[in-house]
């Protein structure tokens, strides 16, 4: 059994909870949340704490055990405090700006790429439009939202552009001309 699940969840004095059925509803001062709970798992609130269990024969619902409880904890978090990704664009004339609800951004194709923002979910650029500031209650669309904006430029590994998380170390690799000037110079001495 999960020594994560087993741990009681405590909630903040402004953030309130309740079960109705397989759905777990949590309220705090940024929003609402709500979680259904797949089967096997229980939920009960008691004072200011939420208990994660499993249900009697159903065992073989150990593995969702922790994640059921990472999730409730990520919900009783969010509600008071959001959650956020920060994407640095990195290129030469690589820029994006927000637009309405939803965002423009310059990445070296022919046309701007266009991504709506989903409610719930605010972003902003920096004064330099190249870092990316997604912000929301619910952890899960920020980090999906974040990933679906990388994928669309992956850093590629020659120069470093493209989109990548603030702090993200990319490898890169030599070029070609590194690569050959190493094996001529090699060549070229032992030559008589």
């Amino acid at each position: 059994m999960s020594r994560i699940g087993k741990m009681p969840i405590n909630m903040p004095e402004k953030v309130k909870a309740r079960v109705d059925g397989r759905t777990v509803h949590v309220e705090g001062p940024l929003g609402k949340l709500a979680y259904n709970l797949p089967d096997g798992i229980n939920a009960a609130v008691a004072a200011n704490v939420i208990n994660i269990s499993i249900a009697q024969g159903a065992m073989d619902k150990g593995a969702l055990f922790g994640t059921c409880r990472a999730r409730i904890n990520n919900m009783v978090a969010g509600v008071t405090k959001e959650f956020e990704k920060v994407l640095e664009i990195t290129g030469v004339g690589f820029k994006g700006a927000v637009e309405g609800n939803r965002i423009s951004m310059q990445l070296g194709f022919s046309h701007p790429v266009l991504v709506d923002i989903p409610a719930g979910i605010k972003m902003s650029f920096d004064p330099k439009q190249t870092v990316l500031t997604i912000k929301g209650i619910d952890r899960e669309a920020v980090g999906n939202l974040a990933a679906q904006i990388k994928r669309i430029k992956r850093p590629e590994p020659y120069k470093g552009t493209g989109i990548k998380y603030q702090g993200e170390h990319i490898i890169r690799k030599a070029g070609k001309t590194a690569a050959g000037a190493g094996a001529g110079a090699g060549g070229g001495a032992a030559k008589k």
